[in-house]
């Protein structure tokens, strides 16, 4: 087995689910001074460093090519302020925060309101077995797979190779499939976002072409983009495919339950947690969505318990890579491996 999260760190306390809840609403309210400095803090030194590595261009393309690996750092951070907007946790002001995450979108490749309509999807149905297929990582039972023929578990051990996931994927995801509205084509309004989004990316990188040439795409957008996006693809598969993570089935599913216990705290570097603006305490993060990353570090401050619920270091989400299967008997995520020599 890979190594488990100790269980004595993931029950929060005597409280339910139902009960955190109505503990974490007081943590809701956004400070709009906050929001404003973590956003030019941000956006700042993304655009000094984009310039930076326009500069270095003329000096070295090796100098450019590093600069830019940093400023994936700033775009990843970029991302999760567009999630908070989303959730409409980062300003009081639900349009500022839209026009704000639609903006920030551009330079994320991501159209805003197609991923924050996939995304509360995601938050809620994440852990129903029976709602699965729209904003998470396509998640088969033990039983589901071995119903399957050979071609297609081929396919499924492909799609879940780290490789496909965390190669693979994050291009794909942002350079491809953002650019049509996926799973909601059939309305004008995601197509609206999807292809404001286009046109608004184009022209970018029209300008950019311009003034800078192919070496500036290929020497700052595309490895900035890159390098984020397969940052924030490992983020988002650590906080939900972990051995004791919880699957449920339909009729037994439970929103705030599969919230708390279904989602990792990722403790990681605070330079690194500061770049990922706290997403990585993911489970208070499902339970109450609409608290302002800033304020995720105060609740774990005053609720110890739920510090310690679900933790996990990096060294632990290494061994996540390799898990696949969820085992509706044992109730944990498996190895391929694992389930076979379980169940043959």
């Amino acid at each position: 087995m890979t190594q488990s999260i100790d269980q004595s760190r993931t029950k929060p306390g005597t409280l339910s689910a139902r009960d955190w809840v109505k503990t974490l609403a007081k943590y809701r309210e956004p400070n709009q001074w906050r929001s404003a400095f973590e956003l030019s803090v941000t956006v700042g030194p993304f655009v000094l460093l984009w310039a930076l590595a326009w500069w270095s261009m003329s000096i070295s393309y090796w100098l450019t090519l590093a600069i830019s690996c940093v400023n994936a750092l700033f775009l990843l951070r970029l991302f999760t302020i567009q999630h908070d907007c989303g959730h409409g946790s980062f300003f009081k002001n639900r349009f500022v925060s839209d026009w704000v995450g639609r903006f920030i979108g551009v330079l994320t490749l991501t159209p805003y309101d197609v991923w924050r309509r996939t995304h509360s999807a995601h938050h809620s149905a994440s852990g129903n077995l029976g709602k699965r297929g729209m904003g998470d990582i396509h998640t088969l039972t033990v039983a589901e797979y071995n119903e399957l023929n050979g071609f297609d578990r081929f396919m499924y051990r492909l799609y879940r190779n780290p490789i496909t996931l965390f190669g693979f994927g994050p291009s794909y995801l942002f350079f491809v499939q953002n650019r049509v509205p996926l799973g909601l084509m059939n309305s004008v309004r995601y197509w609206a976002s999807a292809m404001g989004t286009n046109i608004a990316i184009v022209a970018a990188l029209l300008v950019i072409w311009y003034f800078g040439g192919f070496a500036a795409v290929f020497l700052i957008f595309v490895p900035s983009t890159l390098l984020a996006a397969t940052a924030g693809m490992w983020l988002f598969y650590v906080q939900h495919q972990f051995e004791d993570t919880r699957w449920e089935q339909d009729e037994d599913w439970q929103l705030h339950d599969a919230a708390l216990h279904g989602s990792s705290h990722y403790v990681l570097p605070s330079v690194l947690q500061w770049f990922s603006a706290n997403i990585g305490i993911h489970h208070v993060h499902h339970l109450y969505s609409r608290i302002p990353f800033y304020r995720l570090t105060e609740v774990l401050r005053d609720h110890a318990v739920l510090a310690e619920s679900n933790k996990m270091s990096i060294r632990e989400s290494l061994a996540c890579a390799r898990l696949h299967l969820w085992d509706e008997k044992s109730r944990q995520l498996l190895s391929f491996s694992q389930a076979r020599v379980m169940y043959g």
